[in-house]
């Protein structure tokens, strides 16, 4: 695998999915610690020749692997790019703490470089709709303020968030004043102290085909238990959303999907199949407001966290609904395809 740094000719090989290739970016020393960072730009078949594109950020315990999701893309006429964010899927490197940072605008480097690449990569220059699940829906959304306010914007053309992390999941006292200003005195003393470690079961095994979902994807990237979470993590997180709730300007449409309720994690798969078993959709709902103006929020009655893995019937519902938005607010020409996905 070629990585290529900035100002270099970009160097696309494949992927470990058919079909696919990539293109591995490298970031230098890692301000943290932990030797040299690289991202991975994903991109589905040949570069583009369309007016769009779509640039995909997983969440956290993700990597990107949900190919279905970059079909629909593309029958909606996107070239789909995905990126494995510092440290996590493609990205991790030997000695690295999965997914570890401690601050979010560490990211802003590679999402720089993955757009001005996607907007080198075709014929014509694409309008970029970004897309972010959970950590990478929080981690978009503060990119795209950033860089509206450095008047850089000018390729990105909307924004799909799926059920973004826009709050802690549990009780009013983890959001409080105390409990921040603990968090960031922990988080200074001992930024890598796990702070919750793997849970056995849960919503992990509602998703790979191997337990009681029907999604294959690599255990080592995506573990189903999913990785430990650090103080200094979750510290970033946690300046991420204060910065969210004081209100932001994304200066783009945007679309939220998230589920129609949320249900408490359970050891046992068939209790949670139905419902965001991950975090609180009332404070989903409740900070939505603050990404910008233009803004279409849509709740999936019975979809999971990630509105894309759910079972068939809300699955297809996501996929109508952010069909319907791209026709509406991008004037994408290609026809909304059915999709159908078996029975629940």
């Amino acid at each position: 695998m070629t990585a290529t740094g900035p100002g270099a000719e970009p160097t696309w090989e494949p992927d470990v999915l058919p079909g696919y290739w990539q293109q591995t970016l490298s970031l230098g020393p890692d301000p943290d610690g932990e030797g040299d960072l690289v991202a991975t730009l994903v991109r589905r078949g040949e570069a583009g020749r369309g007016r769009h594109a779509v640039l995909a950020l997983h969440g956290y315990t993700d990597y990107f692997f949900n190919t279905e999701l970059a079909d629909h893309f593309a029958e909606h006429g996107f070239t789909f790019y995905a990126l494995d964010l510092h440290k996590c899927g493609r990205s991790r490197r030997e000695g690295q703490t999965p997914h570890f940072t401690t601050d979010l605008a560490s990211y802003d480097a590679e999402l720089d470089r993955a757009l001005a690449i996607i907007a080198a990569d075709g014929a014509d220059a694409p309008r970029v709709c970004v897309y972010g699940h959970s950590a990478g829906g929080l981690v978009a959304t503060l990119w795209l303020d950033r860089l509206r306010r450095r008047g850089a914007a000018e390729h990105v053309g909307a924004l799909v968030l799926n059920s973004p992390f826009f709050d802690l999941h549990g009780p009013a006292v983890l959001r409080s004043a105390p409990t921040s200003a603990a968090l960031i005195a922990l988080a200074r003393l001992r930024k890598r102290q796990v702070i919750r470690k793997p849970t056995q079961g849960g919503y992990g095994t509602t998703l790979h085909r191997d337990y009681a979902g029907e999604f294959d994807y690599d255990l080592e990237m995506k573990p189903v238990g999913g990785f430990p979470i650090t103080f200094g993590w979750i510290n970033a997180v946690r300046r991420g959303q204060a910065r969210l709730h004081r209100g932001l300007d994304v200066g783009v449409p945007n679309l939220v999907l998230r589920s129609d309720h949320s249900v408490t994690e359970a050891p046992h798969p068939e209790a949670i199949q139905r419902g965001d078993a991950v975090l609180d959709v009332a404070q989903i709902a409740r900070w939505a407001g603050c990404v910008g103006n233009r803004q279409t929020i849509t709740p999936i009655t019975d979809a999971k966290h990630d509105v894309f893995l759910s079972l068939a019937e809300p699955r297809a519902a996501a996929y109508w609904e952010l069909a319907r938005w791209l026709d509406d607010y991008l004037g994408s020409e290609s026809r909304r395809p059915t999709m159908n996905f078996g029975q629940d």
